[in-house]
């Protein structure tokens, strides 16, 4: 498959495609919001995100930026070849539940040792997720966790015909 032609980013703003692969982790201090039920279930200023080519970043909120009650363990477990096995949990905000709407590495594989204790959050399963103010886009197709700010350009990896990428 052809790699897609790189967005040109402006001022203040990053390419998917200047990310590394593997994928880098690194702390944030940008205001984290997450709403599920119309409730504020997540709040933090100190996440981290994690970078990886053609992917919008994807941020890790330590637990205690959640709410109390808004997490319950979900079944199933999914692996990820950079950060190894991540396991799930339920968003409660409201009256409503996002199932398996946030993920956590237990036991993190080599270089993400830092993820361990925090949690991601599928910003397409709940009512809103921000950034400093700015309410995300989901990135597309269900599988990958991005968060899509106007600081970041793609094109972005999980719309259709993008899994060779």
């Amino acid at each position: 498959m052809t790699r897609p032609r790189r967005e040109a980013p402006g001022p203040g703003q990053e390419s998917v495609w200047d990310y590394p692969r593997p994928p880098r982790v690194e702390p944030s201090s940008e205001l984290i919001e997450v709403v599920l039920g119309g409730v504020t279930v997540a709040r933090t200023s100190t996440s981290f995100r994690v970078l990886e080519t053609s992917h919008p970043p994807t941020y890790y909120l330590p637990r205690a930026a959640f709410a109390e009650g808004a997490l319950r363990p979900a079944p199933g477990s999914s692996w990820c070849e950079w950060k190894g096995e991540a396991s799930y949990f339920d968003l409660v905000g409201g009256r409503r539940t996002a199932h398996a709407a946030a993920w956590t590495y237990p036991r993190p594989s080599p270089g993400f040792e830092a993820l361990r204790g925090h949690l991601a959050v599928m910003p397409a399963q709940v009512d809103a997720c921000r950034v400093d103010g700015e309410t995300v886009v989901p990135q597309e197709g269900g599988f990958y966790g991005g968060w899509i700010t106007s600081r970041v350009v793609g094109p972005f990896k999980g719309g259709p015909g993008t899994f060779g990428w």
